[in-house]
């Protein structure tokens, strides 16, 4: 991984085009090629970024990201505070709490639940940035994507966005729609969820271990 302090101004030019004016900015490769664009706020998620697979070249004083679909992210660096780079080695994963890795498999031993007709393809299926928690076909055979939380909040379904972002790059599998499942959903992420036409599933987890006849409120 590489991390830079700079003084940058940022172009995106793709699908639609962005500006991000002159300001010190954390920039990030890392090893898979991707490139994000960090600002001193906003949480964890970057004012811009391209995932890979895609190509950086470099020149003095400016950056040029190009990804496969030939969308590019500029990055005019005026002045350098900081280039920094490290080996962080394979990373061990992430370690999920036990009632959401246990809900993560009652959902895959009962996906029939989320509609009739339905079937798993894949526990954790790969993405680039991650695994997504289930892959699903519904009855009419459309790719569905699942993302699991014991308690569902705007990053959840920030990160359920993502991933069907990079999925429905695949042509063997778009369209791929999106259900944010969870014990409890706050009233921001279903606003949130909804707005991006992502399903919200509220899941009952002692039910679902066969403690009571209702294993799911659909919303």
């Amino acid at each position: 991984m590489r991390l830079v302090i700079a003084r940058c101004s940022v172009d995106y030019v793709g699908r639609l085009t962005a500006h991000l004016p002159s300001a010190l900015r954390l920039l990030i490769v890392k090893a898979d090629g991707s490139v994000l664009v960090h600002s001193d706020g906003g949480s964890y998620k970057p004012l811009n970024w391209m995932s890979p697979p895609c190509r950086l070249a470099e020149e003095p004083g400016r950056w040029t990201v190009t990804n496969k679909a030939g969308e590019t992210l500029a990055i005019t660096i005026e002045e350098t505070l900081s280039d920094f780079s490290a080996d962080l080695g394979v990373d061990p994963g992430l370690v999920k709490d036990g009632v959401e890795s246990h809900l993560q498999e009652l959902l895959a031993a009962q996906v029939q639940l989320l509609g009739d007709g339905w079937r798993l393809i894949r526990r954790e299926y790969p993405t680039p940035i991650g695994p997504v928690d289930l892959m699903c076909k519904d009855a009419t055979g459309t790719s569905v994507a699942v993302e699991i939380k014991r308690r569902g909040e705007i990053d959840g379904v920030e990160q359920l966005t993502r991933y069907l972002e990079l999925l429905n790059r695949d042509p063997l599998l778009a369209p791929v729609r999106g259900i944010f499942a969870a014990q409890e959903i706050k009233p921001q992420a279903r606003v949130l969820a909804t707005d991006r036409g992502i399903r919200c599933v509220t899941l009952d987890y002692e039910a679902m271990r066969g403690t009571d006849d209702d294993s799911l409120r659909l919303f």
